[in-house]
């Protein structure tokens, strides 16, 4: 069943990266909001913006890329459960079903499209930040767990903009769910440090995922002890995956019957 399973997905992920190279602009928008809102608080805002005490030095781009990276994650994976609503309307599930193909190949097709199509997202984002000033004194070692976590989180968060696909009622309805995941950096770490927050946000700011998830990263790209933050986020990365994938295959398994 596995091999069958592999085969399967490999064929309907290629069939939909073919689809998202002749449709390059969903990239393109996906890493432009970020972008903007980069470049927006560098160069406009940066300036006035006490991050001190939250990083112990660095530039604010610096300060502020990890943030940014979970925005265009959040920002990508809209497009996911566009895609996935948009196939199920057009009964090429229906399709699927009929075919000698494993069911749930056509949901990992799906969540591995948007891994690669966020994975050049997110280069295209760190590109820009290189060019304005980002440098890291990180080794091979911190970058590849920023990767690692970077993957896990888009991993799970593909998964739960699969819900949605399955379920919404109509394509309003089906991208509307990724505006709280978009904003959800805002009440965190991201921009400023949460010392400076008023006493309820502050305690929100610091018991959401976000954070633990942007001081990890943080603290890996400026080569500093990252304490129990890496942990905290693996958990909130792996608890999210597993909440969605088990909630995404029954929402299919009840659309499909």
């Amino acid at each position: 069943m596995a091999p069958h399973l592999l085969s399967d997905t490999a064929a309907l992920t290629g069939r939909m990266l073919r689809h998202i190279t002749r449709s390059l602009d969903t990239i393109i928008t996906t890493a432009v909001m970020p972008i903007a809102m980069m470049l927006l608080f560098v160069y406009v805002l940066g300036g006035a913006i006490d991050t001190r005490q939250g990083d112990g030095g660095g530039t604010y781009i610096d300060y502020l890329l990890p943030g940014i990276l979970l925005i265009t994650v959040a920002s990508g994976i809209s497009y996911t459960t566009f895609r996935l609503f948009a196939d199920l309307q057009s009964g090429i599930f229906d399709r699927f079903n009929t075919m000698p193909i494993a069911r749930s190949a056509i949901l990992w097709s799906h969540v591995i499209t948007s891994m690669v199509a966020n994975l050049v997202s997110l280069l295209v984002v760190m590109a820009v930040a290189l060019i304005i000033g980002f440098r890291s004194p990180a080794g091979l070692g911190a970058w590849l767990a920023v990767a690692g976590m970077l993957a896990l989180l888009t991993l799970a968060l593909t998964w739960v903009a699969v819900i949605p696909g399955l379920t919404a009622k109509g394509a309003d309805g089906a991208l509307v769910y990724s505006y709280p995941l978009i904003f959800l950096p805002f009440i965190s770490s991201a921009f400023v440090p949460t010392g400076s927050m008023p006493g309820p946000v502050r305690w929100f700011a610091e018991h959401q995922p976000s954070t633990p998830i942007i001081d990890a990263i943080r603290s890996l790209w400026a080569a500093q002890p990252v304490g129990n933050d890496i942990w905290t986020a693996v958990a909130w990365c792996a608890g999210i995956l597993v909440a969605a994938f088990v909630t995404a295959m029954a929402a299919y398994h009840r659309r499909i019957g």
